[in-house]
């Protein structure tokens, strides 16, 4: 028969003959049955086509086939699973009957692609047809509720499972514990747990994981030893446990006494080594590994990154590249912030570039870590041209373009761009005011610096920390409001540190206020000694005001201290490299040049 022929290649991954066969039957006016159809459908699924399921549902609507509820669930299917999340709601919603697999296929759906708000709503919109959900429905909906970290929704479905009598259900069971976990409530999960009477590696191993993330480390050791059985995700919590708690011995120990290693076992050991600073240890495992994906890129550009490494964590990022690898947002969440201190443009455009090359569309999280790479590379228009380009903009992202106009000096602009973000309804964070009191500082507006300082805790509920209390002390300062600026560090709740004093320090020397300078130079000495800075400003000070006996005996203190003075550097980019140049240094090869030019 043709449907039974239909049928047999779709099964056999071979659509485009089924499909020819398809057209075959409309010449000889034979009309596929509905499971026909869904076989076709499922052939479209597994291959990720959807050009040719949209053929095969316009063959159904032209054939006035009725679609009954088996055909109606695999056309929500094609759609959901294909990423057509809008044409999959409106097949769902014209369905006229709908059971647990029609909402749980488009629960799963928008739960997969991230959409956990969507899915919630969804699954509350099928509570109240009456359709009952299955075991599948609730871990479904569940792990978009664990991937929004949504403590209180995941509650709510809590409270249905008991309702529906499948709390004790092994899947469900193990799926409100990782929601618990990564909703950050350990008792819970435990709680949860503890009452599971059946438990399988999945439910033990999302334990011990909570107890990795959150604590203590001795729970999850005992969790690990007590499981009936492990797999290599088992293992590899346990690895990174110690990992996190920065007991890298045990973790190596355990690695090793792993009886299989996948490539996700191997980056947690890498990652830990990266994230305790042993770049070394992590390297050598890296070159190690037997194979690697982009996460264990990752963990060894952001290893670089984060100790400081900026120029090692560029060129791992190129030699990813070389290999064929695709980057995706962990990665260029460490690759930009390398080359923004770097501060060295043309890497920085190059990184862009290689994201859009990857075909990556740089969303706020990325276009924020953009705006901060050009505007910390000297380049505030490409910065801005960024910020325009970003669909959706959040707090983050308006937030470096703020602080990135603060940093060029341009305090209108941040300052008309926060006027702005309040005026769109987006609610500023303590950094965004940071940036804009950084703004009222290189304005001179110190009325509106006062009006914005006080405005955070009045309208917004944040309390100022100390870094909003260094730029008003830094702000009153550049004004030569001296004065005004000692009583504010006086009635200041914290005590001041290093960056109150120094801003204060640097105003009295502008201003040639001796005796504050003074008072502020002898508290930076106590707070931080070994700095030569400190000692050269006040030496400044005394210089400016002809006190020379006095210049002499800070140096004398910064001799005895054997506090010596940071050598000058500065360096300039040629033909994509770096050339650093240090006070009285001639190593560089290319210094005889230099001073010739001089």
């Amino acid at each position: 028969m043709p449907t039974a022929s239909v049928r047999s290649l779709c099964k056999q991954g071979l659509l485009k003959q089924a499909l020819h066969n398809l057209q075959l039957m409309d010449k000889g006016n034979i009309c596929p049955d509905s499971y026909t159809y869904a076989c076709l459908l499922q052939g479209c699924v597994n291959i990720k086509t959807m050009p040719e399921g949209k053929l095969v549902h316009a063959h159904i609507i032209l054939t006035g086939i009725e679609i009954d509820l088996y055909l109606g669930n695999q056309l929500v299917t094609t759609y959901a699973k294909c990423g057509r999340l809008a044409d999959a709601h409106r097949v769902l919603d014209k369905l006229n009957r709908r059971n647990e697999v029609s909402w749980t296929a488009m629960i799963a759906a928008y739960a997969k692609h991230g959409y956990g708000i969507e899915a919630f709503r969804l699954f509350s919109q099928m509570q109240l047809t009456g359709t009952p959900p299955d075991n599948f429905t609730f871990t479904t909906v569940l792990s978009a509720c664990a991937k929004m970290g949504s403590l209180q929704q995941g509650k709510e479905i809590h409270a249905s499972t008991i309702a529906s009598g499948f709390q004790y259900d092994v899947c469900v069971g193990s799926s409100l514990v990782d929601v618990y976990v990564k909703c950050g409530s350990i008792e819970d999960a435990r709680r949860v747990f503890d009452k599971m009477p059946e438990r399988n590696v999945v439910s033990w191993t999302s334990m011990i994981a909570g107890y990795a993330m959150a604590g203590p480390i001795d729970d999850a050791l005992s969790l690990f030893q007590e499981m009936p059985e492990r797999n290599v995700v088992s293992w590899t919590a346990m690895v990174v446990a110690y990992a996190k708690n920065a007991r890298l011995d045990e973790a190596w120990k355990l690695f090793r006494e792993m009886p299989e290693r996948n490539v996700i076992s191997w980056n947690a050991m890498v990652a830990g080594y990266a994230q305790n600073g042993l770049l070394d240890e992590a390297l050598k495992l890296f070159e190690r590994m037997p194979e690697r994906n982009v996460v264990s890129w990752n963990a060894m550009i952001a290893g670089y990154e984060q100790n400081g490494h900026f120029a090692e964590a560029v060129k791992l990022f190129k030699q990813m590249l070389l290999t064929g690898l695709k980057p995706d947002p962990d990665t260029f969440a460490s690759v930009l912030p390398a080359c923004a201190q770097l501060a060295i443009l043309v890497l920085g455009k190059e990184a862009h570039e290689d994201i859009i090359r990857s075909g990556f569309q740089p969303d706020a999280f990325v276009g924020s870590a953009l705006i901060d790479m050009y505007a910390k590379c000297g380049s505030i228009e490409d910065a801005r041209k960024m910020f325009d380009k970003i669909p959706r903009l959040d707090v983050v992202s308006w937030t470096a373009m703020i602080v990135g106009y603060a940093m060029h000096g341009v305090g209108e602009e941040a300052i008309l761009l926060f006027e702005k973000m309040r005026f769109f309804g987006m609610k500023p964070n303590n950094v965004t005011f940071i940036g804009v009191l950084s703004a009222c500082c290189h304005a001179g507006l110190v009325d509106d610096g006062w009006q914005y300082f006080h405005s955070m805790n009045r309208d917004y509920g944040i309390t100022p920390t100390l870094e909003h209390y260094c730029c008003m002390v830094d702000l009153l300062g550049r004004a030569g409001q001296l004065d005004e600026a000692q009583i504010f560090i006086e009635k200041m709740p914290f005590k001041p540190n290093v960056g109150i004093w120094v801003s204060l320090l640097a105003a009295c020397r502008v201003y040639t206020n001796m005796k504050l300078g003074e008072h502020a130079a002898q508290n930076l000495i106590e707070l931080d000694p070994t700095n030569s800075a400190h000692y050269v400003l006040l030496s400044n000070i005394y210089a400016a005001a002809g006190r020379w006996e006095d210049m002499e005996k800070v140096r004398k203190m910064m001799e005895d201290r054997r506090v010596r003075k940071v050598t000058g550097c500065s360096w300039i980019e040629v033909n994509n490299k770096v050339y650093p140049f240090f006070v009285g240094e001639r190593l560089c090869p290319e210094t005889d040049k230099v001073y010739a030019e001089w």
